[in-house]
């Protein structure tokens, strides 16, 4: 049952309260030249997405931070940029992100080393797996019938560290003033990525605590996103689905033999994406397996090419619910792209009341009240 009245025009909503951009289309091109010169801190970068990330983010001119507990891989890839990109800067430093003083340490910096003194990209990158997924077999030491207390270093480097790392970029990021090159102080790109996993949409047995923290970091993008704005800082987040990569424990490929991955390069693609193009804000992209795919051109829907009746081939034809658009391999896709307008009957019911209230009048405290969160109104005290 779907709450409506003709009181309800619909034109308060809370994507626009919070400053979020429309939804991404992960099918047009974007331009990289925001990249250059651009001054961009990763923790957990030696290796695996944040690695990828600095590679390429420094093929378009940007300066690379990384932070990581990979001593030996961090150095080897800053020499190895440092001998590609002489007139770039680069720097690696020691990093752990569950301790605050490495993490304040590393940003510290990163801003003192910087070409401009200040940084603009943060990625929360650092992240592992548990690889005998202890949490969900506790047991009790031989000398005594009370359990073990569970090692949580997972929740500790994907949650607690990634939450040092947001708390840091928004202190430091509203900081990077004004660009150099403007004529009207136009305000330098103040980016946090995050970096959550098809875990922190869906539910992955046999990883409890890592499918925790991602939905943790999920949580955290979604409501990071509707205040972060008021210092200026935009936050997106990028979910990939299984990739091939040091993260991916032994088990995770046995499990998925045969069945198909992401690919490296389309998480690469989709993080340059929100990276590069500052007009995007509070917006996600799970990034799976490519897929031949068609708009149906009767009920709008995507559907994958092997809905459609056999015989057809590329080009246009006839899908179940009507004409078949053009087809094309799509491996990124928008999430949440809709989810402040409806995100469950119960929401979407509530914000048509909200509607009508404030259609009738004597809206204003209501929604100062409701929606103080997201610095649309200031109480007056705690209660």
């Amino acid at each position: 049952m779907v709450f409506t009245t003709d009181h309800d025009d619909g034109s308060w909503s809370v994507a626009s309260q919070v400053r979020q951009s429309p939804p991404v289309n992960t099918t047009a091109p974007y331009s990289t030249a925001s990249l250059a010169g651009k001054t961009i801190l990763i923790t957990g970068g030696a290796s695996g997405f944040g690695a990828a990330f600095a590679r390429h983010w420094a093929q378009h001119g940007s300066h690379i931070f990384i932070g990581d507990v990979n001593d030996t891989s961090g150095h080897s890839l800053i020499a190895d940029l440092r001998s590609a990109y002489p007139s770039q800067t680069f720097h690696y430093q020691h990093c752990d992100v569950t301790s605050w003083s490495d993490q304040l340490s590393f940003f510290k910096f990163a801003i003192a080393n910087s070409p401009d003194g200040v940084i603009e990209g943060v990625v929360a990158g650092a992240g592992i797996v548990d690889m005998d997924n202890s949490f969900d077999s506790p047991h009790h030491p031989p000398n005594s019938p009370d359990p073990e207390e569970p090692r949580l270093k997972v929740l500790d480097v994907n949650l607690t560290g990634v939450a040092y790392t947001v708390h840091l970029g928004l202190f430091y990021l509203p900081k990077n003033g004004t660009r150099p090159d403007s004529s009207n102080d136009q305000p330098r790109d103040r980016h946090i990525l995050l970096i959550s996993s098809i875990a922190g949409i869906a539910p992955l047995p046999g990883q409890t605590e890592y499918t925790a923290s991602k939905h943790a970091v999920m949580g955290l993008f979604r409501a990071l996103r509707g205040t972060s704005w008021r210092r200026g800082v935009r936050v997106n987040c990028i979910n990939p689905y299984f990739v091939d990569t040091p993260l991916l424990p032994a088990s995770g490929i046995a499990i998925l033999a045969g069945a198909p991955k992401a690919e490296l390069e389309d998480v690469v693609d989709a993080g340059t994406r929100f990276m590069a193009d500052e007009g995007v804000k509070g917006r996600a992209l799970v990034i799976g397996p490519k897929l031949r795919v068609y708009d149906d051109e009767e009920d709008g829907e995507v559907k994958l090419v092997a809905e459609a009746p056999a015989g057809r081939g590329k080009g246009k034809g006839k899908g179940k619910g009507g004409l078949k658009g053009e087809e094309r391999t799509q491996a990124v896709w928008e999430i949440y792209a809709e989810d402040f307008e409806r995100v469950e009957s119960f929401v979407w019911r509530y914000i048509g009341m909200i509607n009508v209230v404030k259609s009738i009048g004597g809206w204003v405290g209501v929604v100062r009240d409701l929606w103080g969160i997201y610095g649309l109104g200031r109480g007056k005290g705690r209660r």
